[in-house]
């Protein structure tokens, strides 16, 4: 399926922050923000901390296995599970919401990579088990982020009157409807009816949304060992009650992460602020904010009141109900599991690099941090296109009319810059301006002005010049404007728009095998994969 791959600098691309990019170069500016480096050393201190940490394995495991008694898991799979007992045995973790169908190709990309890095630390580390793990964030609330799919271009958007936490929604009339839609575009492919029966196996009325995400992607990546964790339960809330505890009756993972901030923002944008109490409260369909108040606390959305007593015993009773949000989600992760690598996106990265203070209140391990792997898929006419039109790999990723406008002046037969004109024009008014000034000083300031005006003059001269030459490659401004549509849909990331249907329809399983084994253990580039038909 692949021809080729290569792989171009993250910061090179533009489209990852300065903090994401500083990362990835380990610039000493954000040292004191995470515990480890995202290398293999950095993977074997983390395995040290966690070794220190009584992690519920046990529990763990017991809660693990009612998910799946109804679920038909891989022997990988079971055996990855049985093994989590075992001491040294550690996971490695990405985390997504169940965006239906499961969204953006990035979900696909997220996954491959825990596996491919669990692979690659159980040949580096002998001894050691290493299990693939994606956790579920089920309990995020957002519809309207997570309730479409572009699939052929087309944005199709789930139409439910249902509000809560996403992963609690139930599969209705509305969102089969959109699978027969899919099933038009895709059905006639060499692979659509397989992705279409997928889809109508896993998303069934009634069932709930996180369900059905865990079930497709058991199905697509279960053969790998991958452990999908629901972490919306009972049985794992309660080992996470105490945390829950302390946020109530201290609020310290506030104070601790405005520190952060307050440091952090000095050098970069901020992620995510918190509030003074984050956590959230279940009920149904609703998800509501827990506010603190002289009496104790209240959920007003839902007409709730505690006093302080009251609250603590419902967090024994009904630990399901509180639901930790961005500033505490990872710590709770990182308490069920035994966990020493987390991969996430730049944004994921943005926000758990302000939260090294708040695990240390919550006396939680820190994970390694690692950025997952990012793939543009160009299909053979694509790179049959691009070598014909002699486009670097680097070209792709700089807009569309720059890479025009690069084309233009690298193929012309013209010479289309003028700034050595420009140069030695200016240098004619510096003299101009010096002899004037030696007679009026007033007279300096006329003249900048002029030679401002002029020079901008000139510089719309160069433009139009481009702009008429341009003219000329028609045919080839209208080949890489084809090309730039089809690899960056509507000028964003491919793999933020289009769903795996696309290319699953095409190659199969053999997509999902084709981006597990070129997926690398430690983020080296963004990966340009070239397609054979």
């Amino acid at each position: 399926m692949i021809k080729a791959a290569e792989q171009v600098a993250y910061p090179l691309t533009g489209y990852f922050s300065s903090l994401v990019s500083d990362y990835l170069e380990a610039n000493k500016k954000l040292a004191p923000f995470y515990t480890h480096q995202p290398n293999i050393d950095g993977i074997k201190e983390s395995m040290a901390a966690r070794d220190l940490f009584n992690t519920p394995r046990v529990a763990l495991v017991d809660a693990l296995n009612k998910q799946y008694q109804n679920t038909q898991a891989s022997e990988l799979v079971s055996a990855n599970i049985q093994s989590l007992v075992n001491n040294k045995t550690y996971t490695v973790t990405t985390a997504h919401q169940p965006n239906i169908f499961t969204g953006p190709l990035y979900f696909i990309y997220k996954i491959a990579h825990t596996i491919a890095l669990s692979r690659s630390l159980e040949k580096q580390i002998p001894g050691s088990r290493f299990v693939p793990v994606y956790y579920m964030g089920s309990e995020d609330a957002d519809i309207e982020e997570l309730g479409f799919v572009t699939v052929g271009g087309q944005k199709l958007v789930w139409q439910t009157n249902q509000t809560g936490a996403v992963g609690r929604m139930l599969v209705d009339a509305e969102l089969l409807s959109l699978i027969q839609l899919i099933e038009g575009q895709i059905g006639v492919s060499v692979h659509g009816t397989a992705w279409i029966s997928l889809l109508k196996q896993s998303f069934t009325i009634g069932k709930t949304i996180a369900q059905a995400t865990f079930e497709i992607v058991n199905h697509l990546f279960g053969k790998y060992g991958l452990v999908v964790i629901l972490p919306d339960s009972d049985n794992l809330k309660t080992l996470f009650t105490s945390v829950i505890e302390k946020e109530l009756t201290t609020g310290f993972s506030n104070k601790a992460v405005q520190q952060t901030i307050q440091e952090l923002s000095a050098h970069y944008k901020v992620q995510a602020a918190g509030r003074e109490i984050n956590l959230f409260y279940l009920q149904d369909n609703k998800r509501e904010r827990i506010v603190q108040t002289s009496n104790g606390f209240e959920v007003t959305a839902l007409g709730l009141q505690f006093t302080t007593e009251q609250i603590l015993e419902d967090v024994k009773n009904n630990p399901s109900c509180y639901s930790p949000n961005v500033i505490l989600r990872g710590v709770f992760q990182e308490t069920i599991l035994p966990n020493i690598a987390f991969i996430g996106g730049g944004g994921e990265l943005a926000y758990w690099l302000e939260l090294k203070q708040v695990f240390a209140e919550a006396a939680v391990p820190y994970p390694v941090l690692l950025l997952r792997n990012s793939f543009l898929l160009v299909p053979a006419k694509h790179a049959q296109q691009l070598h014909k039109l002699q486009m670097s790999t680097i070209s792709l990723f700089k807009g569309l009319q720059v890479i025009i406008d690069n084309f233009v002046k690298e193929h012309t037969t013209n010479h289309l810059q003028i700034d050595t004109q420009i140069a030695a024009i200016d240098a004619q008014y510096t003299l101009i301006k010096e002899q004037a000034g030696r007679i009026d000083a007033s007279l300096v300031q006329h003249i900048e002005a002029l030679a401002h005006q002029q020079g901008q003059k000139l510089l719309q001269v160069q433009k139009k010049m481009l702009r008429s030459e341009k003219r000329k490659f028609e045919t080839e401004q209208q080949q890489i404007t084809k090309i730039m549509d089809q690899l960056f849909p509507g000028g964003s990331l491919q793999e933020r728009v289009e769903n795996i249907a696309d290319w699953y329809k095409i190659y199969g399983t053999h997509f999902v095998r084709a981006i597990v084994e070129n997926s690398d253990d430690f983020s080296k580039g963004f990966t340009l994969l070239y397609l054979k038909d």
